[in-house]
């Protein structure tokens, strides 16, 4: 139950990337971007992230404090290596995935098949990353703003949301940062961090988690799953 957890979380946390003037059509929002490789590198501070599944706003507000990741250059070319750090409910989670870099598409294979593209955007140092997630016959969308700075501007957010509605996606939700980020832990190897890294999600779990976040009740059910999956971790 506790993988569940943790992957239930990642995955609305997952992810888990040219720039314009301001755009406000659809017919813009929604138009892919040329990748460059140098343009990923670095670090990034998730803002926001709206779904295809009802209910994952709440739940990423009850739960989800907020996520910044880590993108280097790999030894292979047009590879990467990704370092996810995400906070939840006041404990520091790590992932570590591989990206590849393949005909404009960002493609990750585990812990679920992810399929990536960049959307247009007005903000300057943001990637707004458009995905679909596939685990067996079942596919989850995600969209994502990420941004160099720790807090973009309303306007950048008004953005972000009509682009989540130009994709037919739920109300997206907006990261806490004012809690503080957790570190880096290649800095402060004395935090302890839990690593997720391995923790894979089945077909029947992600349509377990579907369901739950498909009513007000089932959201309340998953939350206080995490929480009593949260008090256990803190005991041990």
């Amino acid at each position: 139950m506790m993988e569940f957890v943790h992957v239930a979380v990642a995955v609305l946390g997952l992810l888990s990337l040219g720039h314009s003037a301001p755009v406000t059509s659809c017919e813009n929002l929604i138009q892919p971007l040329e990748i460059y490789r140098s343009q990923l590198l670095g670090k990034w501070v998730l803002q926001g992230e709206s779904t295809s599944i009802p209910g994952s706003k709440i739940l990423v507000q009850m739960v989800m404090e907020n996520t910044w990741v880590k993108i280097t250059a790999a030894s292979e070319a047009d590879t990467f290596n990704n370092l996810q750090i995400q906070k939840t409910m006041g404990k520091c989670f790590t992932r570590k995935t591989n990206m590849t870099l393949v005909n404009n598409t960002l493609t990750v294979e585990l812990p679920f098949q992810n399929s990536a593209v960049l959307l247009n955007t007005g903000c300057p140092d943001c990637l707004v990353i458009f995905a679909n997630n596939t685990v067996g016959r079942t596919t989850v969308k995600d969209l994502q703003l990420l941004s160099r700075r720790t807090k973009v501007s309303a306007a950048e957010l008004e953005e972000f949301t009509k682009q989540a509605e130009c994709l037919n996606l739920q109300p997206p939700a907006i990261m806490d940062l004012e809690k503080g980020l957790c570190p880096d832990p290649s800095l402060t190897p004395e935090t302890n961090f839990t690593d997720v890294t391995t923790h894979t999600i089945s077909s029947d779990e992600l349509s377990l988690l579907e369901e739950l976040l498909s009513s007000e009740d089932g959201v309340k059910t998953l939350f206080d799953m995490i929480q009593r999956s949260m008090a256990s971790v803190k005991q041990d």
